[in-house]
């Protein structure tokens, strides 16, 4: 639990993976037990359980647990720091400079009223950055996730109280797995 410290502190772990994160994966498996859906990936739940008003519920569970799978998945203690080659210049190339770049996901972090998700997503011809409410998931719009930063308060109140801007510098500048962010570009670009 203390693998991010001092980034993100082994509570906040504890209660945002251990308790949050673990009741959406609990809930999903509840909802999908003994149904069609029980054996289906979970971008299949997702894209399915969108197109119906009426499961609403197994929508929110499966794409609180795909997002925040997404974003464990895209840190690394000492995190930050220099990009691979090909991210840096895909970013000078859809955003003008990595700088701009930056500026405007930390932008999309800090106005996403509410709870949800900052992204870097590719939609197919460019990179661009996005934000979703709640437990939208990008690739229910047809675009592939490359990063995102979680702006739930759960994942930043304990260490960072009411100061989402320093949460999210500090996610850039000290947990973000650039590495990660160059190979899921690289799986959807070759």
């Amino acid at each position: 639990m203390d693998a991010l410290a001092p980034a993100m502190s082994s509570e906040t772990l504890e209660f945002h993976y251990g308790k949050h994160h673990k009741a959406y994966v609990d809930k999903l498996n509840e909802l999908t037990a003994g149904t069609p859906l029980e054996a289906a990936s979970l971008e299949d739940i997702i894209q399915q359980s969108a197109q119906d008003p009426g499961q609403a519920l197994l929508f929110n569970q499966a794409g609180q647990h795909w997002n925040h799978t997404h974003f464990w998945m895209g840190m690394r203690k000492g995190g930050g720091g220099a990009m691979p080659g090909h991210l840096e210049q895909r970013l000078i190339s859809d955003f003008g400079s990595v700088d701009a770049f930056l500026a405007e996901f930390t932008q999309a972090c800090l106005t996403q009223f509410g709870s949800g998700w900052g992204w870097l997503v590719f939609d197919g011809n460019k990179l661009s950055v996005t934000k979703t409410g709640n437990a939208e998931v990008p690739i229910t719009q047809g675009h592939t996730a490359l990063l995102t930063c979680d702006v739930w308060e759960h994942s930043y109140y304990v260490d960072y109280r009411n100061q989402r801007p320093k949460y999210v510098e500090t996610f850039l500048n000290d947990l973000v797995d650039w590495q990660v962010v160059a190979d899921r570009l690289e799986a959807v670009t070759g």
